[in-house]
């Protein structure tokens, strides 16, 4: 197995083009938030647009929209009912849908209509939720090739059938071969994989461990995929970023806060771009 490198993740994320605008980076539409969870949408957005995209629009429950423009007046928003919302999914570069989508009416309804408007060559990044639901529906497919699905390991034994004590490479392997895109396998450590490869993630810990931290990866991903295009390398490292920012609010806080995380991507992303990408390996 490989494992994704500070030395790797720096010649994913290379100095920005001098002749460029915010739609170089990426349009992001984020599909999260029902009236209980519109923290989730708020977190992924804010790692989003923390790590780079260059336009962030977040659809959401409507009690969402004034919390949501007092945190982060950078995103757009809209509803899941709004009339803009399917022009503006098959405008999008990436699509991420399920941070804190819930189980109800309006929620599946919001997810058929991403699941049949976001086609190849847009990338689709399916968490949280939208994992379940599409676990109790029977139906892992999707219309991109170019999908990243982020599951928890009980998420992952929803979709895939694998019980959490026999997750194992070889057995996840064999099943995302079966779906389209990659998968990321949340746990200590990370994997991300498709039916071919699969690479570590050498970063991260305990700290890690609260609510809000699989929101913040999905903006973070939908960032780098904007920026950066959809392979398993850029994947990968987009989990190793968040993992290692992570690491610097662990350094003096005893939890990695994901709006503290977010707050340490830009330095680190800066840093990353700035770096000699021939130097010496290290972890």
């Amino acid at each position: 197995m490989e494992v994704m490198t500070r030395v790797r993740a720096a010649q994913v994320v290379r100095p920005r083009q001098e002749a460029s605008y915010k739609g170089t980076y990426g349009r992001i539409v984020i599909v999260a938030g029902d009236v209980h969870f519109g923290g989730a949408a708020i977190m992924s957005a804010t790692a989003a647009v923390n790590a780079g995209a260059g336009l962030v629009t977040v659809a959401t429950a409507a009690a969402n929209h004034a919390p949501l423009h007092a945190r982060l007046p950078e995103a757009m928003v809209c509803t899941w009912d709004d009339s803009l919302l399917p022009e503006l999914l098959a405008r999008a570069d990436v699509v991420v849908v399920g941070p804190g989508l819930g189980d109800g009416a309006a929620a599946h309804v919001v997810l058929e209509l991403v699941l049949a408007t976001v086609t190849t060559p847009q990338t689709l990044i399916i968490d949280g939720s939208a994992i379940d639901l599409l676990a109790t529906g029977g139906d892992a497919q999707t219309h991109t090739e170019q999908t990243v699905w982020t599951p928890h390991s009980m998420e992952w034994q929803r979709l895939s059938g694998i019980p959490i004590a026999k997750q194992t490479v070889s057995q996840n392997q064999e099943f995302a071969a079966t779906i389209p895109g990659l998968v990321v396998c949340k746990g200590a450590p990370t994997v991300t994989l498709d039916g071919q490869r699969a690479i570590a993630n050498s970063t991260g810990g305990p700290a890690m461990a609260t609510g809000g931290s699989g929101d913040t990866l999905t903006g973070v991903l939908a960032a780098f995929i904007g920026q950066f295009g959809f392979s398993i390398e850029v994947v990968a490292a987009a989990v190793w970023v968040h993992s290692a920012a992570a690491d610097r609010v662990a350094a003096t806080h005893y939890v990695a806060l994901p709006t503290k995380v977010s707050a340490e991507l830009g330095t680190l992303m800066h840093e990353l771009a700035d770096s000699d990408t021939t130097e010496e390996e290290e972890q």
